[in-house]
């Protein structure tokens, strides 16, 4: 895939970019382990100073980084706005915290005197350069949620973002080079995705994450276990929203259909699978197909668009290729199901989608559906909404819609998901944990527990 800014909107081919040599690829490996060893030394005052003065500088340039993202992938601009802002948030958040976060843990006394020490620390220290290989859908969040963590744990970070997004990518290095960061601290590597696991291998780089697909997954996790480097992997996700009878059933189903399109419908924590108690299934289902039909599908540079363009053509070819062979299968399209033919929209559209009458057989109920496209499930009980909501290969988040109490204690006990959000829709948030189980990755972004993903937990015990 070339290096490359396309707009998803026309399909014009904006900017390219030559991939890095050999020869710059191994200047930056030189420059990110030279400058660790003096950045890792530095203390959480100057940390925080130099990521308060990124998220200033990132809140200047918020309108102007927002068109960049918008051109290359297609998000509304309102939410490459908002994506800009959440970064500045999240960066102020680790800025303020991470000292806390990382702070010494003192056993307990009594632990202490039975070891024969007179103390014991446990410390975390930082590992050294972390290579991120990130996606595009939302091409600032994804590098922050790892970069704010990272860089006040006193590590290096190497970018290898995708090749659609690359004026964003280069956007990051440069601001954190405007903030004063010492040279080297943060630096993008323009290469393709063949490049990776010869970096991954080298032993100046100590750890890897990835935001991206399985197979993406399944490569870096393979190199970093062959090569025994720690690995944090956040993969797809098909997340169910359950609703049930108690429900205030108008409310979940205006938020189901934000929580299904937002940023295209293109993000792995979207709710894609909805799965309805039989008592409420047909008023829940005529209200979101309401919703869903009546957004704004348009282009992405207009405030009044909700749904722009899918990033990429084979995008939208693989989404239609799941719908159609769900209709083949027996599904009921209730609104949506074939790409946009509008002449002022010559782009890779897709309307917004629902689809009612799926069967396991169906390849939708076990793929991801990275698009505005929308299963609906009946459920005779809570039981069978949790049968419907585990038969999947994915496990990243949930979204449960109940205001009984017991019904929350099964749906937290027996989801199989790394987070669950009870009537309301998944978001990130720098100070919960993010991540997932089963082929939706493993690791934790976010909070402390991702601060320390990348940090040499270290146990300092002191004799009298």
């Amino acid at each position: 895939m070339p290096i490359a800014t396309v707009n998803p909107a026309n399909g014009e081919t904006l900017k390219t970019y030559e991939a890095m040599g050999e020869e710059e690829v191994e200047r930056r490996l030189r420059l990110a382990e030279a400058t660790f060893r003096t950045y890792r030394a530095t203390g959480f005052a100057e940390r925080a100073r130099l990521l308060l003065r990124a998220a200033d500088l990132l809140e200047q340039d918020q309108e102007d980084i927002a068109r960049v993202m918008t051109t290359e992938m297609g998000k509304p601009l309102t939410q490459a706005r908002a994506e800009a802002a959440k970064c500045a948030r999240a960066m102020r958040w680790y800025a303020e915290r991470a000292e806390g976060l990382l702070a010494d843990e003192e056993p307990a006394e009594s632990d202490v005197r039975d070891s024969g020490a007179a103390r014991v620390r446990v410390r975390c220290r930082p590992l050294g350069p972390v290579l991120a290989v990130m996606p595009w859908n939302f091409p600032l969040w994804q590098v922050i949620r790892f970069a704010a963590p990272a860089l006040m744990a006193g590590n290096v970070g190497l970018l290898k973002h995708a090749s659609n997004v690359p004026q964003t990518a280069l956007y990051l290095e440069d601001l954190f080079h405007r903030a004063g960061y010492p040279q080297g601290c943060f630096q993008t590597l323009l290469i393709g995705s063949g490049a990776v696991d010869e970096i991954l291998r080298d032993d100046r780089v100590k750890a890897a994450t990835l935001t991206g697909s399985e197979p993406a997954g399944r490569a870096v996790a393979a190199t970093s276990g062959e090569m025994i480097k720690k690995t944090v992997l956040e993969l797809g996700g098909s997340d169910p929203y359950v609703v049930m009878p108690s429900a205030d059933v108008d409310r979940a189903a205006r938020v189901a259909v934000t929580a299904r399109v937002q940023n295209n419908g293109q993000s792995c924590i979207a709710a894609k699978r909805f799965i309805v108690h039989t008592d409420v299934y047909d008023a829940f289902a005529e209200r979101f197909t309401e919703g869903m039909r009546a957004l704004v599908v348009g282009d992405p540079m207009q405030e009044a668009t909700e749904v722009g363009p899918l990033a990429s053509e084979q995008g939208r070819t693989d989404l239609e290729e799941l719908v159609d062979d769900a209709r083949r299968g027996g599904a009921s399209v209730l609104c949506g199901g074939h790409r946009l033919r509008r002449p002022e929209l010559p782009g890779w559209y897709y309307p917004p989608t629902v689809l009612a009458g799926i069967t396991r057989e169906m390849r939708i109920h076990r793929e991801e559906a990275f698009g505005p496209v929308a299963t609906l499930y009946r459920a005779g009980d809570l039981d069978e909404a949790v049968l419907i909501a585990n038969d999947s290969p994915f496990g990243l988040s949930s979204n449960v819609w109940t205001r009984d109490e017991s019904e929350v204690d099964r749906f937290v006990r027996d989801l199989e998901a790394g987070s669950v959000y009870v009537n309301g829709m998944t978001a990130s948030h720098p100070a919960f944990p993010f991540g997932g189980v089963k082929r939706s990755g493993y690791g934790r972004e976010l909070s402390g527990h991702g601060i320390r993903e990348f940090c040499n937990i270290t146990t300092v015990w002191q004799g009298a």
